[in-house]
């Protein structure tokens, strides 16, 4: 488990915003709402939601100096 600050990598960004995969989920509505992680896969939800809450971003960072 990933503990404090994350190295960013453009190149994973910009691949996940731009995968056929989520192309066809957003365009069609196949999108599960919020909240169904834990129905669907409560390991990874619960993996996620420790990682999510114990690490940070350079981006979340920059987002607090110049708020």
């Amino acid at each position: 488990m990933k503990l404090g600050l994350r190295k960013p990598s453009l190149k994973k960004m910009i691949s996940s915003r731009t995968s056929p995969k989520r192309i066809i989920k957003n365009s069609l509505g196949l999108k599960a709402p919020r909240g169904y992680g834990w129905i669907t896969n409560p390991k990874k939800a619960a993996y996620n939601r420790v990682y999510n809450r114990t690490s940070f971003s350079i981006f979340d960072v920059l987002k607090k100096l110049f708020k």
